[in-house]
């Protein structure tokens, strides 16, 4: 068979999944990876580790294809998309240990911006508000304290600049090449020329040497390096997605409206809002979808983001109050209800649509009679209050939700999913393969590697597993209004 290969480097872990021409999943490798949390809200990765838990999962995963005569035709890359890493391309050392789009070490720099007026044009020209949450801040940090100072040829990458540059070569003709889904996400692209911002460029104190190439999504960005990932040698890299547009685009939502949510390490919802740039809409961000260069019209989209989903069933699981994140539902109906509990998952501040970088978690409502249960339940339902939140947003800003397809570990949970399409008021709809991310790598770098032919052959190819109708809301409406309660608490 002929497969593509989607390299997923996620927040908590790495993946290689190997799809076939039918976007069915044929293999998979998967490490995690290391958090580090030197100071409270400050959260970084090793970038070499990410490099190496890439290299080890894609080796396993061509190997073993190798070995069943399979034939590896593209590979696409899809990532955590703001976390930062500064390196020297001439020498290959890294300044500091990536700094992870969770990290909140910036927001006071953020709130300096902020207080002094550029807020409006940030968000004119990125669809951004003036967050730690992006890129630039990161970039801008590094700077201030000299860290690249000695470097002959300073850089600063997004996740997937950083893997294409070590796939491709690295110090030995590395590719240092990004695309735009990603590049919206620094505070540093406008978002009508799809170019770096001169004056977004001078506002934070990054030079544009310092950054990435922009070229469109799909595109043959090179090929993977025999000394890299032997296995994979003249391997072309054919496309590249930022991790929640990765997913829109493995949703098959290529139409304007249709809505996508990944429960991942946070929750995001994302809207195919057209090939235009859409007006703002208050509390949530504007993005590049995916530009597909000859394969079909730029896209936009319009986004909500809640920092911690995904995290805090991990947190629970440290706490010993699972084993496993899968049985975190389990324990989540050994109870009829939470009992007044609220979870506020706010460990690295508040996402859309409230944006606020202070807020720290919370449980609330408390009592004796209180367990483990009530705790995973309140958990689950604030995963659903979250994406209420946004959903809402959405609503007001003039959005109008047909449906939610979702994807993500966590909407293997039936409970969450019927949760949240009474919250959200909308038919939620679970996909064939929770790996939409991943699919959505493999699909745009099949479309540009010519495995297939169009969107509209992608899009007969996604599949519905199960769909969950509206209940009525008489009892999660009080439960919302006594989390909007905790929320303000924290």
């Amino acid at each position: 068979m002929q497969l593509v290969l989607a390299l997923d480097a996620g927040t908590t872990g790495v993946r290689t999944v190997a799809f076939d021409a039918r976007l069915e999943v044929i293999d998979e490798a998967y490490r995690e990876l290391t958090q580090y949390f030197p100071s409270p809200g400050e959260v970084e990765h090793d970038p070499r580790e990410i490099a190496n838990l890439a290299i080890l999962t894609l080796q396993e995963v061509a190997t073993r294809a190798r070995h069943a005569g399979h034939e590896i035709v593209a590979l696409g890359i899809t990532n955590q998309r703001e976390t930062t890493v500064g390196f020297d391309r001439i020498r290959g050392n890294i300044f500091h240990r990536a700094i992870v789009w969770q990290d909140r070490r910036t927001a006071d720099f953020c709130q300096k911006l902020e207080s002094e007026g550029h807020g409006p044009s940030v968000r004119a020209a990125t669809g951004l508000v003036l967050d730690s949450y992006f890129s630039a801040t990161k970039m801008n940090w590094m700077l201030e304290r000299g860290l690249a100072d000695a470097a002959l040829a300073p850089s600063f990458a997004t996740i997937d600049t950083w893997l294409l540059w070590v796939l491709s070569g690295g110090v030995n003709g590395g590719v240092f090449a990004t695309e735009p889904s990603n590049a919206s996400r620094t505070l540093l692209m406008d978002l009508t020329s799809l170019q770096w911002s001169t004056a977004m460029m001078d506002l934070f104190g990054v030079n544009e040497s310092m950054l990435a190439t922009l070229h469109p999504s799909a595109n043959n960005f090179g090929s993977v390096s025999a000394d890299a990932v032997p296995e994979l040698a003249g391997v072309p890299i054919t496309g590249v997605l930022g991790d929640q547009q990765s997913a829109l685009f493995g949703q098959a939502c290529f139409t304007r409206g249709l809505v996508k949510a990944t429960y991942g390490t946070g929750a995001f919802i994302l809207a195919n809002a057209g090939a235009t740039v859409p007006s703002v809409v208050e509390g949530l961000l504007t993005s590049l979808a995916w530009d597909l260069g000859e394969h079909g019209p730029t896209t936009y989209a319009l986004e909500g983001s809640a920092f911690v989903a995904g995290a805090a069933v991990q947190w629970l699981r440290e706490l010993g109050f699972i084993d496993a994140s899968n049985q975190l539902e389990t324990l989540a109906l050994s109870v009829s209800d939470s009992s007044g509990v609220q979870f506020v998952p706010a460990f690295t501040g508040l996402g859309s649509p409230f944006w606020r970088p202070d807020a720290r978690g919370a449980i609330t409502g408390l009592s004796r009679g209180v367990g483990k249960g009530e705790i995973a339940r309140a958990l689950v339902e604030a995963l659903a209050y979250q994406v209420r939140a946004m959903t809402d947003a959405f609503r007001d800003g003039g959005v109008e939700l047909k449906e939610l397809r979702c994807d993500g570990g966590a909407a293997a949970m039936d409970l969450l999913l019927q949760l949240q399409a009474t919250n959200s008021r909308v038919e939620v709809v679970r996909c064939s393969s929770l790996e939409a991310t991943a699919r959505g790598a493999a699909s745009i770098a099949g479309l540009e590697s010519g495995l297939w032919a169009s969107l509209e052959e992608l899009e007969e190819l996604w599949h519905a597993q199960q769909r969950f109708s509206p209940e009525d809301p008489l009892f999660v409406d009080p439960g919302y209004a006594s989390w909007r309660n905790a929320l303000d608490r924290a």
